[in-house]
Formats: structure tokens, C-alpha cells, sequence
């Protein structure tokens, strides 16, 4: 039997007809929701509650085979892609172990291709905060991005990289800081508020909203882009 999990390509035909039970596949979703190199993020960014692992036969397609077995895993408001992920790999590795000892009673089922949806690798230009959307998209964004690559904005005309942030009931310009002190500082969205609570500064360490703010001093009225 051929097991893979978290391989990134699709196999060619020559190498799927070598195991002579068949070619299994985890993949960190509850297909066919999510199909693509980025299940986690893709879920935390569309705001999902629930994810989960799906065992499948692997196909010619993309995450398109036959369904074995699933695991729903609830999304946690403070999840990020590290620790949602680190959750998925242990429950996949539990359902991988079901599967193989089942093998011989499973009864694969069809995925409805109607349900289906991509999950792409975020590309450089999704990195990118837009100041302009809800402050609760913004942190799904953060989220989603984090521990890494990182969500990125721009102040004061170097990289800042937003890793950990919450919303907060504020206004202003998409943008703005509208607060900053003992607290951290507060960047106003499309619709509400941010507060970073860890971002890191570009060439510099990861830190605390407070400690960026004792460093750089950041100012209200200035702007995040």
C-alpha cells in the first residue's frame, strides 16, 4: 500500500499502480470542501467553524478520489494555521492507522464535485493586509497566515508583519492608528477595529503589541497600509 500525506503533487499513473491494494491520501479537510495545497488556511480565511481529515484513494485528480473515512475537528476563535494544523496532523494520523486497520471493510464513496472547493497555495499578494475589510476578516487573515508566512502592512515604509490580533469596537480611516499606549496600538478597519497583539518588525524580532509600541512609539493619526 502507498500512503501519502501532505505530498503537494499529484502522483503519475506509473507510480499509483505499483501498491497492489491501492494509494491512500490524507488530507487535512473534509472533502470535497477545500481540494488544494492550503485546506487550513484556506478554511480559517473563509471563516469556517469546522474542518476535519479525510482519508481518500488517490486519482489522476486533485484530492478528487474516493472518500474512506472523515473527522470533523471544530475551529477554535484563537486558532491560527499552526495550532489548528498541529491538531489535524495528530487526529489524521489517528483516522490514517483506522483506515489501514479497516482496509478490507471500508466502502469508498464519491465525492460530490458540486460541493467542491479550491484551496490554493495563498499567493504573495493575499499576504498583504487590505485595511479596507472588516476588522474581522483582517484577523482570519492574520490567522490564516500565521505562524508563517505572516501577514504583512506597511508602516512607516518598512514591512510590519502581523502574527497574532483581535478585533476591536473602534472606528476611523481603513488604516489609522486610533489608539497607542500601555495597551498596544489600534488600526482602524473597513468596519470595526484591529488591536495587533504580536507582530514583528521587519529585520527584528517577534514582539508584543506593547513592547512595538515602547520601541517605535507609533503615533495616532498614522497610517498602516
Amino acid at each position: 500500500m502507498l500512503v501519502v500525506v501532505a505530498y503537494g503533487e499529484i502522483l503519475p499513473g506509473e507510480v499509483l499502480g505499483v501498491p497492489t491494494l491501492g494509494a491512500v491520501n490524507l488530507h487535512f479537510s473534509l472533502l470535497p470542501r477545500w481540494r488544494g495545497a492550503a485546506p487550513v488556511q484556506r478554511a480559517i480565511l473563509a471563516g469556517d467553524l469546522t474542518t476535519g481529515v479525510t482519508t481518500m484513494l488517490i486519482d489522476s485528480g486533485l484530492d478528487t478520489g474516493l472518500i474512506l473515512l472523515r473527522r470533523e475537528e471544530p475551529i477554535r476563535p484563537d486558532d491560527d494555521s499552526g495550532t489548528l494544523g498541529a491538531r489535524l496532523a495528530a487526529l489524521g494520523a489517528e483516522v490514517l492507522v483506522e483506515t489501514l486497520e479497516r482496509w478490507a471493510s471500508l466502502a469508498p464513496e464519491p465525492q460530490d464535485d458540486a460541493l467542491a472547493t479550491p484551496a490554493p497555495k495563498l499567493g504573495a499578494e493575499e499576504r498583504w493586509v487590505d485595511w479596507h475589510d472588516a476588522a474581522d476578516a483582517i484577523v482570519r487573515r492574520v490567522r490564516a497566515l500565521a505562524p508563517e508566512p505572516g501577514a504583512s502592512a506597511r508602516f512607516r515604509g518598512k514591512v510590519l508583519k502581523v502574527l497574532s490580533a483581535e478585533t476591536m469596537d473602534s472606528a476611523g480611516e481603513p488604516g489609522r492608528i486610533v489608539a497607542a499606549g500601555k495597551q498596544g496600538f489600534v488600526v482602524a478597519a473597513g468596519r470595526g477595529a484591529v488591536r495587533p497583539l504580536e507582530v514583528a518588525p521587519e529585520g527584528r524580532r517577534r514582539m508584543s503589541g506593547q513592547e512595538f509600541v515602547r520601541g517605535s512609539r507609533p503615533e495616532p493619526g498614522e497610517k498602516l497600509e
